[in-house]
């Protein structure tokens, strides 16, 4: 008797067809794909070096936009429609806190966002700083994330917020902090090192604007903040010559200015102190991708690597 064949069935089918299992791989890999992008966490940072932890602990499973860029200032940003726009989309708002975002407030209430806020720097010990305008008040000083320290209370109060708006990812945002954790204190033993190497009456810095404060506590710098320089205004030749008689009268050599700063302002004191800048520092803002600070953890191996050569001509 001939035999019967048997019925094949359409998966039967095309399991023995190497080619269309494929394609029917290559589909359910491009779904589940599609169904990850879909679930991210929308998240909008206040400025750039916010932005990059959110990236850092949210990884794959966050989106994350920042409304003060690169190499921008948060200081004088002014908010725009397109900016209210990108806080409604989102699932989470980061802010620093502290008094650093002056128009925060403002840009909320115009949106009418309704969603998460965080204040990433919860939890610190907020220093003081010299009220801009030379009257003498003190202020909180909001630049705090220049103390590596501070900065894991940064990556722990946003590795909180992420789980409670994705519960399925803590497991996955605690690890990404704690690895992340160890980079910091990694590269924070390595700046101890590099700045000790230099004698403490040695460190001494004059900068562009009063941001390192926290920076300098934590290392023992002593940071000669310029008077009357403010990255808010045009600084007057009045406030320029008073910088230049400081330089002169300290005796110091380690003179930098921010990413940010005017370059006329670096043309101006170089020529007439006859100092050579440092490296522009990266302070408020992270640099664009192919320079030094795109990264916090990049931004502050700069910015160390560039202060010790400064003070040690002190």
């Amino acid at each position: 008797m001939r035999a019967i064949p048997q019925a094949i069935t359409p998966m039967a089918s095309l399991m023995k067809s190497p080619f269309r299992w494929m394609l029917i791989l290559a589909a359910c890999c491009m779904a589940s794909s599609v169904a990850v992008a879909v679930e991210k966490i929308q998240v909008t940072a206040s400025f750039s070096i916010l932005g990059d932890l959110v990236r850092v602990v949210g990884a794959e499973r966050v989106s994350v936009t920042t409304l003060v860029g690169p190499d921008e200032d948060a200081h004088v940003f002014e908010p725009k429609p397109a900016d209210a726009k990108r806080i409604l989309a989102s699932a989470l708002l980061v802010t620093n806190g502290l008094g650093f975002e002056p128009w925060m407030k403002r840009l909320v209430a115009s949106s009418g966002y309704k969603g998460t806020v965080l204040e990433a720097s919860n939890g610190i010990t907020a220093r003081k700083m010299p009220a801009e305008g030379g009257s003498g008040a003190m202020e909180t000083d909001p630049h705090a994330w220049q103390d590596p320290a501070n900065v894991i209370f940064y990556v722990h109060n946003i590795a909180v917020a992420l789980s409670k708006l994705d519960a399925k990812g803590a497991d996955a945002y605690q690890r990404n902090a704690d690895a992340y954790v160890k980079e910091l204190q990694v590269m924070d033993a390595w700046a101890k090192v590099q700045l000790n190497a230099i004698p403490l009456q040695k460190r001494k810095v004059i900068t562009s604007h009063d941001a390192f404060g926290y920076f300098a506590a934590h290392y023992g710098v002593t940071i000669l903040a310029p008077q009357g320089i403010s990255t808010e205004m045009e600084p007057s030749a009045k406030d320029v010559a008073k910088l230049i008689r400081q330089i002169q009268q300290e005796k110091i050599k380690a003179v930098f200015l921010e990413n940010m700063s005017n370059p006329k302002l670096i043309g101006q004191i170089a020529k007439d102190t006859g100092v050579t800048l440092g490296p522009a520092l990266f302070v408020d803002a992270l640099s664009k991708e192919s320079v030094e600070g795109s990264t916090y953890l990049k931004l502050m191996r700069h910015n160390v690597s560039s202060l010790v050569p400064g003070m040690a001509k002190n």
